[in-house]
């Protein structure tokens, strides 16, 4: 992998979200680390520790009082995932939903040494919601976030690789970590670790890269395909997955074969009765798939590309949620000197097209005056602003730019 440019090395200088999850400058993380080694981050050399994002109490509300349902909780023991109708029972009258935890099962599973795997908690939890909105933001790519719970002195899963990026985040208690070297070096998405489980079965038998214990506010960063493992200690322990979705050259290449998708020649019929299992009578087809998949590709331009993926990472993370009812009234109740801002995490992008500006944002397209650019380019800084201070425009006309922008959820009430 080629290190960054110097643009995109300065980019990521000073990601606040990011600094918590490492304890070197961001711009040697970014050059020296990502995607290519393990990085071990003590919490003395953290800014803070981890408990305003989670801690066991935390857990135990989630378990009982938030309603939790199947796939938000997974129940592991020694290696293997439990069948979800052991930890989950029917919610009552009013509630007769059959997957909801049962907070009684889930207690007798871990007194039996079953680790307990909050999943999709950017979703759940006000504070990892805001936590990994901007991490994504400060990483350019979509993230997740699991809270994997383990009784003392005891292993959830056996060592396996991921397909994504991780950065683990210890709570409470403290775990061991054994890291080993990739025996399949950056693994896309269809390529599970138990396609290799020979081999990732025999690299864990070898001597660690890592062996270390994460205790409460330490930090790891995995990129993904290194094994991994972790136990237990003497006490309960609780740590954050982060995982990272990270966008590779191979998704740029998927989106070129989208594109390439267009060319008539490409889309063409083969011959009735051609043998396709015979090498030699395929073989006039491969090369003339391959020249015109060639002149396809070769003419597809950059803003093609981005058209495409940029969906996968714009969806990939959730802005910041906004609350419903005070955003309608917010915009029915619109005055001048109404204070307004960004919603936090929507990711955005303004281009201009003859006399209208069209503002991208995830799903939707808005396409606005040219007149509004300079209003528009002052409200999408993150900056609090003021309605009737905004350039360009008078009051009137700011008032239905921020109006619309309430209502279609780019704005929120500062």
């Amino acid at each position: 992998m080629s290190a960054p440019s110097a643009a995109g090395r300065s980019a990521v200088a000073d990601r606040p979200a990011l600094r918590r999850c490492v304890a070197i400058d961001p711009d040697v993380f970014a050059g020296d680390f990502w995607g290519r080694a393990p990085l071990l981050s003590s919490a003395e050399a953290l800014p803070k520790a981890f408990e305003d994002l989670l801690t066991l109490t935390d857990v135990d509300e989630l378990l009982s009082r938030r309603g939790l349902r199947t796939p938000f909780l997974r129940v592991a023991k020694n290696g293997s995932v439990l069948s979800s109708a052991q930890f989950t029972a029917g919610g009552g009258v009013g509630a007769e939903i059959g997957d909801q935890v049962a907070d009684d099962k889930v207690a007798r599973l871990f007194d039996e040494g079953s680790t307990l795997v909050l999943q999709g908690l950017h979703r759940l939890w006000p504070p990892i919601i805001d936590f990994c909105s901007a991490l994504s933001a400060d990483l350019g790519h979509p993230a997740q976030v699991n809270a994997y719970i383990t009784p003392a002195s005891s292993q959830g899963f056996s060592a396996h690789y991921d397909v994504h990026d991780v950065f683990v985040l210890q709570v409470a208690g403290e775990k061991r970590w054994m890291v080993h070297e990739p025996v399949h070096p950056d693994p896309l998405r269809n390529q599970p670790w138990d396609q290799h489980a020979a081999a990732v079965a025999a690299r864990a038998s070898e001597a660690p890269l890592i062996d270390e214990v994460l205790r409460p506010g330490d930090a790891l960063y995995l990129p993904r395909g290194y094994l991994h493992s972790a136990r237990a200690l003497g006490e309960v322990s609780a740590h954050l997955t982060v995982g990272v979705h990270v966008m590779t050259q191979y998704a740029l290449a998927e989106a070129l074969l989208t594109i390439a998708g267009s060319d008539a020649d490409l889309r063409a019929s083969l011959p009735l009765g051609v043998d396709v299992a015979d090498p030699d009578a395929l073989a006039p087809f491969v090369a003339a798939a391959a020249a015109t998949l060639t002149r396809a590709v070769g003419s597809a331009s950059p803003a093609d590309v981005a058209g495409r993926v940029r969906d996968r990472v714009w969806k990939g993370t959730r802005p910041a949620p906004l609350a419903p009812l005070a955003q309608v009234a917010a915009a029915q109740d619109l005055v001048i000197g109404a204070r307004v801002r960004l919603r936090p995490g929507l990711r955005h992008r303004v281009t201009s097209a003859g006399d209208r500006c069209v503002l991208d944002v995830p799903g939707n397209n808005l396409s606005l005056p040219a007149s509004t650019t300079p209003a528009l380019n002052a409200l999408l800084t993150g900056a609090t602003a003021v309605v009737g201070t905004l350039p360009g425009l008078d009051d009137a006309d700011q008032l239905v730019l921020v109006r619309r922008l309430l209502r279609e959820g780019v704005l929120v009430p500062g």
